[in-house]
């Protein structure tokens, strides 16, 4: 091969080589064969540093931003005063609660009470206390109980209110009544109306009666008793001894209150109201309303009593020691019916013993099936536990509402003809269930009935209920 041959070949080699690809060992550093490196940078994105501080206090310092701080500040004050401001107009205009007065063991359930010790149980204290689970049954609250004590009808001097009448058991089986009562969450008060079979309760001279109740009082409330229960009250309530009777009472220990109750027989609501101002009894039984008395009535007095004067100190009772049992003062009207009545008003019910089954006097306390269905709607109530809504001589719906709890609406009807009752009141709604009911037939417990024209039937009792709406 000649020269010139040689020189070309030479040529072409230096060409194909610089031809070739660039491999990645040419981007890491290394030049070959004449070529130029180039760098490309990994990240070409431009980050932005922000505003120093001077410059930053120089923009903060301008009219401009000066003024919408000043803009912003005064929005958010006006809008913390303004919520502010509507908080207090909503508490302030909000409904008020009634207030809670203060609730003692008697405001808590009802009463039983046993004039006759012996009636209701052959073995006399002993036998009330083997009874005692039959009334927890029934939610008794307290025990009414006697008089026990000994006295011969008329004679003063015979007088032994400390003393129980051998008839009716010894104090040691009285002692061991209360322990077990007291286990079981019944209070037992004790009934110390002196002459109770006598022609005048107290003497004629209640005054003359004074010492020997304080006495007694004290007596029996240092054993355990829990309250003291008087009856004709008004005759010793007005005498000059009185107020001695009651700081008996006023006085406390920290334990439970001891309570001091009486009763009153015919005296009219305005009578009764004044009673209770002056006698400051922790409870009232007043007798009415009286059943014989058309509803209109009947319902003027609940309202005059309940009105005036806190329920938590009103009782009603319509049968007792002096008024016989509940059927047989109230021939006429079914007894459940007056049942319904009296654990629906306002305050505390009070039953003599046998009203629980419509027990007349004179007949024998052997549960037949009528005493037993009376019964049934007895505990019924006890476990269910106003205004005047309507009323009529032969019928009366009244409202039972506290606070935000579910309302009842007893409605009675004890005339000879069905009744209709327009049961519209502003805060009533158009409907209303049936919660218990001496119809059945014709209402039937859960159903929902129209309180509009509201339809009942002779001899007739229902108990509504409809929810709180505020």
């Amino acid at each position: 091969m000649n020269k010139e041959d040689d020189m070309k070949e030479v040529e072409l080699n230096e060409m194909d080589q610089e031809k070739q690809p660039m491999t990645g060992e040419t981007l890491t550093g290394t030049e070959k064969n004449g070529c130029v490196k180039v760098k490309v940078p990994e990240d070409t994105e431009v980050k932005f540093a922000g505003l120093s501080k001077e410059e930053l206090m120089k923009v903060a310092g301008t009219a401009g931003w000066v003024r919408t701080r000043w803009v912003l500040l005064v929005l958010f004050w006006l809008g913390w005063i303004g919520m502010l401001a509507g908080a207090i107009v909503i508490i302030v205009q909000a409904p008020r609660c009634k207030p809670i007065p203060e609730m003692n063991w008697w405001n808590e359930g009802f009463l039983y009470q046993i004039s006759d010790v012996n009636t209701f149980s052959e073995n006399g204290l002993k036998g009330v206390e083997e009874k005692l689970d039959y009334l927890n049954q029934m939610k008794v609250k307290g025990l009414v109980l006697g008089p026990i004590h000994t006295v011969q009808a008329d004679q003063l001097s015979t007088l032994e209110l400390t003393s129980i009448n051998p008839e009716f058991g010894s104090e040691s089986q009285l002692i061991s009544l209360l322990d077990r009562a007291h286990r079981k969450g019944i209070s037992v008060v004790l009934d110390l109306t002196p002459n109770y079979e006598g022609v005048s309760v107290w003497f004629n001279n209640a005054a003359s009666v004074a010492e020997r109740l304080k006495e007694a009082c004290v007596y029996w409330l240092n054993k355990g008793v829990d309250g003291i229960f008087l009856s004709h009250l008004n005759d010793i309530a007005y005498t000059e001894a009185w107020p001695s009777v009651q700081d008996i009472f006023n006085q406390t220990d920290g334990t439970k209150k001891r309570a001091l109750m009486g009763s009153v027989t015919g005296l009219s609501a305005d009578d009764v109201s004044h009673l209770l101002n002056r006698s400051s009894v922790d409870l009232l039984l007043t007798g009415l309303p009286d059943p014989a008395e058309p509803s209109v009535r009947q319902a003027q007095v609940v309202q005059i009593l309940y009105v005036d004067h806190l329920q938590t100190s009103l009782g009603w009772s319509l049968s007792g020691r002096t008024l016989g049992s509940l059927a047989s003062r109230t021939p006429a009207a079914p007894i459940r019916l007056y049942q319904m009545l009296l654990f629906t008003l306002p305050g505390t019910p009070v039953f003599s013993a046998g009203d629980e089954i419509g027990l007349k006097a004179g007949v024998s306390r052997t549960l037949q099936e009528e005493h037993i269905a009376v019964r049934n709607f007895f505990k019924t109530l006890t476990h269910l536990r106003g205004k005047d809504l309507f009323s009529s001589p032969t019928s009366l719906a009244f409202v039972r509402l506290w606070d935000q709890r579910e309302p009842f609406l007893p409605a009675m009807n004890w005339g000879n003809d069905h009744v209709t009752m327009n049961l519209t009141y502003r805060d009533l709604p158009t409907q209303a269930q049936v919660r218990l009911t001496t119809d059945a037939a014709n209402l039937a417990v859960d159903s929902m009935v129209s309180l509009e024209k509201f339809q009942l039937g002779p001899k007739q009792a229902v108990l509504l209920s409809y929810p709180y709406a505020g």
